[in-house]
């Protein structure tokens, strides 16, 4: 099964209806307490800002638990804010801790308009070894951001916006990213959702 953290900030349907169409078994949790071994996967969706989100990770328990998760092997992903949050920390309207699971920190767009919005295309680096993104580099997914990591030993898609280069993608391990919303992303997003759900479980489902 796949456990859906609601912290009150992500935009937790559209990922249900996500994993449900790729026929697996989505639940919404609340509480921290609820995320336990007979889940494969814990998925971190994010809208909005990062200093609220990183306050409510902290204030709820599920900062706390999930990087223990994360950090015993669970697999991890987050999505816009949610792989924001993997970072270490998010430098809007101040500096706010995030999960500390990827190196580096969230920074602001240095486009000269944003939110970055719409539809852009991601090219895959070929890390790490042995994941297939189930759909080719140069493949548009949706985005919706202001702030983004930019550069990372962990970035297996980068997006250009305006000539500035951002990771749209990490994956380290057990622990994954995406910056774009594949839940709102046509087939290539459930693609892309499928391979790396499968590749940071280890292949299983």
């Amino acid at each position: 099964m796949i456990a859906v953290v609601d912290y009150q900030v992500g935009n937790t349907g559209n990922v249900i209806r996500a994993f449900e169409r790729l026929g697996e078994d989505a639940r919404l949790l609340s509480s921290p307490d609820e995320l336990t071994a007979e889940f494969s996967l814990a998925v971190l969706p994010g809208v909005g800002a990062y200093g609220p989100a990183s306050e409510r990770l902290s204030s709820s328990g599920w900062g706390s638990r999930l990087t223990e998760w994360a950090k015993c092997g669970g697999a991890l992903l987050g999505i816009c804010l949610g792989m924001q949050l993997l970072c270490e920390n998010g430098l809007e309207n101040g500096s706010f801790p995030g999960l500390g699971l990827i190196p580096g920190d969230a920074a602001l767009l240095g486009a000269s308009k944003i939110p970055h919005m719409g539809w852009n295309s991601v090219e895959w680096t070929g890390k790490p070894e042995g994941f297939v993104p189930g759909t080719p580099s140069g493949a548009y997914f949706y985005f919706v951001h202001s702030y983004a990591l930019f550069d990372s030993p962990f970035a297996a898609g980068r997006t250009i916006l305006e000539d500035q280069p951002f990771v749209s993608m990490i994956l380290r391990d057990n622990v994954a990213g995406f910056q774009f919303h594949p839940e709102r992303s046509g087939p290539e997003g459930l693609a892309l959702l499928r391979s790396t759900a499968s590749f940071i479980r280890g292949g299983h489902a």
